[in-house]
């Protein structure tokens, strides 16, 4: 009811249609998720190669979200969100056409870019369009909009790639997103460029940003977290399969995150505009250093799902309010930057668990290694808290 409120009272129409958009790009883009594998292996690409595909996507993500934030920043937040789902939706079309593995790891470099200007200018557009009061449940709403996608895209990709084709499912994703860059053109608010500085002007506000407390501290909480999402999203499928456990059950304790994280982002981000939003991001971060390291212990399915549900509500109440915290603590001219700092602790935060965990694990073993992915997010509290220092109060 609340939610209704916010959306009915504000005049939200803009609002809603960033939901419907990002809802849009992200389902386009997860359409090749579970399908990139296969494709690959069907060009005679080996485990290897694989995931050097991956992991180009996610350095290429992680590295250029920040250049991607100044862009947002200098040039207004339509231009780079437009781009951004033209260069995914050029990437999905080129590697329908690929022969080789290596030729699909170019392409995928474009996908990591694409992401990487989109992402941070729809999380400043938010911020922007809705009253500062209600910057968390906005960040709700959207957050809920986007991994709802994130869930079905990859489900509607497995569904076309059985009855359709592998090939085929890149080259409609890149349909519809050429479709959805038109579609943004009336979907997204105009604007005036926002800050038209010179670079050295940029770059010492680049500075002067680290120094905000309460940005430092959200990107700290934000390395730390995905760090072990990196470890559960590459090893609890390993994990799980040496227990006994098969691929659909392994599906069900990755539905069970999904389906978490998503259904409780509404009320938390309704949650983050009453209380103080530290105490969230710290409550979340507990949940997600609880969840890991029980996930290393479970052997039998439905202690996994319950650390599942638990590492759901862990990212829910982490993300949502640090997403509603960056928004505040930073003046508007610089949430560009900010929101592709976010963004690039997000990429290379869970391609460092995924890499140094890979190399932990073969010594350590999966249940100490997941416990010390759980460390990891557990030792991101008092350092979270330690810099955050004055309670953050939502605005009058």
């Amino acid at each position: 009811m609340r939610g209704t409120d916010f959306t009915q009272r504000h005049g939200m129409a803009p609002f809603l249609g960033l939901c419907l958009l990002g809802f849009a790009v992200f389902f386009g883009s997860y359409l090749r998720i579970p399908v990139l594998p296969l494709f690959a292996a069907s060009l005679g690409a080996g485990p290897a190669e694989v995931g050097l595909i991956n992991g180009a996507f996610m350095v290429t993500a992680g590295v250029l979200s920040i250049p991607a934030g100044l862009l947002v920043d200098r040039f207004g937040r339509k231009r780079p969100a437009i781009g951004g789902i033209l260069a995914t939706a050029v990437s999905s079309l080129l590697i329908s056409r690929c022969r080789f593995p290596g030729e699909m790891a170019a392409a995928y470099l474009l996908f990591g870019a694409g992401l990487a200007a989109f992402a941070p200018a729809m999380l400043s557009l938010v911020a922007d369009t809705v009253p500062p009061d209600r910057t968390g449940q906005a960040y709700g709403w959207y957050t809920t909009a986007i991994y709802m996608a994130m869930t079905l895209g990859p489900a509607g990709g497995g569904w076309m790639a059985k009855n359709v084709g592998l090939a085929e499912v890149f080259l409609a994703s890149g349909v519809l997103l050429t479709v959805l860059s038109f579609a943004a053109l009336f979907l997204l608010p105009g604007g005036s460029p926002r800050h038209r500085t010179e670079l050295h002007a940029i770059l010492a506000a680049g500075s002067e940003l680290l120094r905000n407390r309460t940005l430092t501290a959200c990107l700290l909480a934000t390395v730390g977290s995905c760090v072990g999402f990196g470890v559960f999203l590459t090893f609890m499928p390993l994990a799980a399969a040496g227990r006994g456990h098969d691929p659909a059950r392994i599906g069900l304790v990755f539905a069970a995150q999904a389906v978490t994280n998503v259904v409780s982002r509404i009320p938390i981000g309704s949650l983050a505009d009453r209380v103080d939003r530290g105490r969230i991001v710290a409550a979340g971060l507990v949940a997600l250093a609880a969840g890991l390291a029980l996930m290393g212990e479970a052997r039998h399915l439905g202690a996994m799902i319950g650390c599942a549900v638990l590492l759901g509500i862990g990212m829910a109440l982490t993300y949502t309010a640090i997403g509603a915290l960056i928004a505040d603590g930073v003046p508007a001219a610089r949430r560009g930057l900010a929101m592709g700092m976010y963004n690039s602790c997000i990429y290379l935060g869970m391609m460092a668990g995924s890499a140094a965990m890979g190399m932990a694990m073969k010594r350590i073993g999966f249940p100490a290694g997941f416990a010390v992915a759980g460390a990891v997010a557990l030792a991101s509290v008092p350092v979270f808290l330690g810099l955050v220092r004055r309670q953050i109060s939502p605005s009058p």
